[in-house]
């Protein structure tokens, strides 16, 4: 069994301006984005961790060196944010006055359809999130890591694991540095323990 406390990276600037969907465009937290990492680390301080993974985005690695109180940091390039094509850099409203049909065939199957037409199908962001997870089972039986990724990633990967269909996805909320902690079981597969909270 593999324990997962998944983290969703501080606030950044992209955050803070409407949620411009921030995709990969590297940039860091705001020092509300730093205090929130800050005060998950004092959660955090006492629980037993055996490994910190995070996107190679610096906002999550910040926030993973923060929050696990500067151990060391292992990047992967598997849990990195959704690739949002056209929709980089902009909030839903101003990318749905450009082309309101993309959203709708996001929203209608995310599975297949590309964000932002050139991004990322919903498929390929599981797979390569489901292959990252299935790997950490095998290297870190009965043990816990923390993982900070992106808000995109996590509540599609949750989602998928959860068994509903991906156009639901955005029914799942994880706030900037919120906790979701869940397990994976090689009889019972995923089991989803706490989410969206500010305690462990």
């Amino acid at each position: 069994m593999l324990k997962v406390i998944l983290l969703r990276h501080g606030e950044t600037a992209y955050n803070a301006a409407g949620n411009r969907y921030c995709g990969r465009t590297d940039i860091g937290l705001t020092e509300k984005g730093v205090q929130q990492a800050v005060a998950i680390g004092k959660v955090l301080i006492d629980t037993p961790i055996a490994a910190v993974y995070a996107s190679p985005l610096i906002r999550a690695q910040q926030t993973a060196e923060i929050a696990s109180g500067n151990r060391k940091v292992i990047t992967d390039q598997r849990i990195i944010e959704v690739d949002f094509g056209l929709w980089e850099g902009k909030t839903k409203e101003e990318f749905n006055m450009e082309n309101p049909l993309l959203w709708q065939e996001w929203m209608k199957d995310p599975r297949t359809a590309r964000a932002g037409g050139t991004g990322e199908t919903g498929r390929e962001i599981i797979e390569r999130v489901t292959r990252f997870f299935e790997d950490m089972q095998i290297q870190h039986d009965n043990e816990t890591i923390m993982v900070i990724g992106h808000n995109g990633i996590n509540r599609l990967y949750m989602a998928h694991q959860l068994g509903m269909p991906l156009a639901h996805y955005r029914r799942l909320e994880q706030e900037n540095s919120s906790i979701t902690i869940f397990e994976l079981h090689q009889d019972q597969g995923f089991v989803l323990k706490k989410l969206n909270s500010g305690t462990v």
